[in-house]
């Protein structure tokens, strides 16, 4: 009877592992997603202070010019 029991203790514990592993397989996976989701938004973020700065530039540079004249 005993061995019976270690059996179906021994299969639990295999169909529990196989399901680890499954959830660590998702969890890199959901890494490497949220680690280009940083980079593209360091690309957003760098795009926005361009434009910014390069607006920030054309208008002191037109008030200059403005009040110059």
């Amino acid at each position: 009877m005993k061995k019976d029991d270690q059996e179906i203790t021994l299969l639990n514990s295999d169909i529990a592992s196989n399901n680890d592993l499954k959830r660590n397989n998702f969890k890199t996976t959901n890494v490497n997603i949220l680690l280009n989701r940083v980079r593209l938004d360091k690309k957003r973020t760098f795009k926005k202070r361009i434009i910014f700065s390069f607006f920030l530039v054309a208008l002191i540079s037109s008030l200059t010019v403005y009040f110059v004249i």
